[in-house]
């Protein structure tokens, strides 16, 4: 059973109870994968939720399927690398639902190639979606956290936060960048009852892993399989994709967790992958 149906057939989601009853989340990047996982969770925990995409129509679609009643569930359409539209998409969150709770910093792409060979401007295109998107949702979500002085920040790392893997340079600089403005975020946010914390799943059989395996078999000059097995899962302890309902759930712990005791930290979702 996945994590669609067991909102619909073990649990309400009309927000009638649960680890985050009321709770307003807005989770970037959430119209697919990691990020509609995490909404969908979090809903059936009581939340409202933001989805804020790229692609609003694919957002409004997600808002839809996550909350057919449009009272739990917005979409929205951002991209996090433009200032313009993360204040205006924050804004429109804040404006409808009234506060904001939690914001999942999860929107992110990948571009792989050899360092040596790495175009500057898709260097600068990652970077600015991981690491200015972050910063800009970051900013945007302080304001109003600072007003209720209470909130948790999310932030989607990667085992590549802790590990570095060949032709990711950009990938793996900014997912350990993001553990760098979680600790800040961490001490800055104390005093406002704000908490911020890292989630570093393995890989996820997302689009955007799909879209991995013929790109590093090209770039490796192995087969697709043997870039499953060999390249990507070679170092779990039970050569399995971590999947999206694993991520969530780890991105409910620590949006529920009821204290500053767990701030400023990364939690490894991988099956062993990478173990601190």
């Amino acid at each position: 059973m996945n994590l669609h149906t067991e909102i619909s057939s073990n649990k309400r989601s009309d927000g009638a109870g649960g680890r985050l009853l009321d709770k307003v989340a807005v989770i970037t990047g959430a119209a697919s994968g990691i990020g509609k996982e995490i909404a969908f969770s979090f809903v059936r925990e009581g939340a409202k939720v933001v989805i804020a995409d790229l692609d609003q129509t694919a957002a409004q679609k997600a808002a839809s399927e996550i909350d057919p009643l449009g009272q739990r569930a917005l979409g929205v359409g951002m991209d996090v690398s433009s200032e313009e539209q993360v204040e205006s998409g924050m804004a429109k969150a804040i404006e409808i639902f009234g506060r904001l709770d939690i914001l999942v910093s999860n929107a992110g792409v990948q571009i792989v190639a050899p360092l040596v060979e790495f175009e500057f401007a898709k260097w600068r295109k990652l970077l600015s979606i991981h690491l200015d998107g972050a910063f800009l949702t970051t900013r945007a979500a302080l304001r109003q956290m600072y007003r209720q002085n209470s909130g948790c920040i999310i932030y989607m790392g990667s085992v590549h936060s802790k590990e570095a893997s060949p032709l990711k340079a950009p990938y793996v600089t900014a997912k350990h960048g993001l553990i760098g403005l979680a600790k800040v975020v961490a001490k800055e946010g104390a005093a406002h009852g704000v908490r911020a914390n890292v989630i570093c799943p393995g890989f996820v059989r997302t689009p955007l892993v799909e879209k991995q395996i013929p790109e590093q078999a090209r770039a490796l000059g192995i087969s697709e399989a043997d870039v499953v097995k060999k390249v990507m899962l070679k170092e779990t302890v039970d050569g399995e994709f971590t999947t999206g309902q694993d991520v969530a759930e780890a991105a409910l712990f620590l949006a529920a967790f009821p204290s500053n005791a767990l701030t400023g930290q990364s939690m490894v979702v991988s099956h062993g992958w990478f173990m601190q």
